[in-house]
């Protein structure tokens, strides 16, 4: 497990982190959301080193993290750091060997990975004669090469098509199926919603949220009751709770978090043809939007 406690930073007069503390379990998927600003990459890089915290302390598998624990974590950072002049199958293998593989390991490791991400094809080039969506994949395959203990990832899938998204996921999945926890940042939340089974909101370096999906999305006071009616008789939800939008082709959506949801249901019946009716959960967009305003 992935412990992060009580974490501090201040760049000068601005505070970064304000007691951010997260945990990533064996085999989890870890979503961190955020704006601009907020925290995640910070905390990212503190988590490998890249940064020390004012206070706080990270811990892996019970113990406080050393160089050598954090030589097994594969880190995808937010700048990405490749060698543009250099070959893909060549790049890959080359970070294989600064994690201490054998040269036969890294070219083995390479080759698998360049199979699983579509890179095959691209083996010979240099990585400036990539699209942008093809060197994410060869930032993701320098990350994987060495067969991490743990996955960090700022913003992997920045840039990518869907099919490429599809594919890293896959992968990542596949990291957390073997037992390694896996911690990602990203501004996709329906991705995160998908993908993650826990997810941590940051605002203003404070972790504003966090637990898994369904927990934060089940949390007391935050559902909303539903209803779609189509061509409703004009002022049919007058005196209802709640806030009526149009939804294209003759449907009205009422919202709302109060009421009578019978009252509700029966006074939608009246006014037209019900389409949908029902408790919801908020979604992680809503979710953020609210913790963040």
């Amino acid at each position: 497990m992935l412990e992060a406690e009580d974490l501090h930073k201040r760049y000068g007069d601005t505070i970064a982190l304000r007691g951010v503390a997260l945990r990533v379990r064996p085999g989890e998927m870890f979503g961190f959301v955020g704006a601009n600003g907020a925290g995640k990459t910070t905390t990212m890089r503190i988590v490998m080193g890249v940064l020390g915290p004012d206070s706080g302390e990270v811990r892996w598998r019970g113990e406080p993290v050393t160089a050598a624990a954090r030589r097994g974590f594969g880190y995808m950072p937010e700048e990405r750091g490749l060698y543009q002049k250099m070959r893909v199958a060549e790049q890959i293998a080359y970070f294989g060997r600064l994690h201490g593989m054998t040269a036969a390991e890294a070219k083995s490791a390479t080759g698998a990975l360049m199979e699983r991400l579509g890179l095959t094809e691209r083996a010979g080039d240099p990585v400036e004669a990539l699209s942008l969506g093809n060197q994410q994949r060869v930032q993701l395959a320098v990350a994987l090469v060495h067969d991490p203990t743990l996955l960090v990832l700022d913003e992997p899938f920045s840039g990518l098509d869907p099919i490429a998204v599809d594919a890293l996921a896959e992968v990542l999945a596949e990291r957390c199926r073997a037992g390694v926890p896996v911690i990602f940042s990203s501004h996709q939340l329906d991705l995160v919603e998908r993908l993650c089974d826990s997810v941590g909101i940051i605002a203003a370096g404070r972790m504003v949220a966090a637990g898994p999906v369904e927990e934060v999305r089940a949390a007391e006071g935050r559902r909303s009751l539903r209803v779609v009616v189509r061509d409703p008789a004009p002022g049919w939800a007058d005196g209802l709770p709640g806030e009526v939008t149009a939804d294209g082709d003759g449907r009205q959506v009422l919202r709302t978090t109060e009421g009578d949801d019978q009252a509700i249901l029966a006074a939608a019946s009246r006014a037209g043809r019900v389409e949908h009716f029902g408790w919801e959960q908020p979604t992680l967009t809503e979710i953020f939007r609210e913790a963040v305003a």
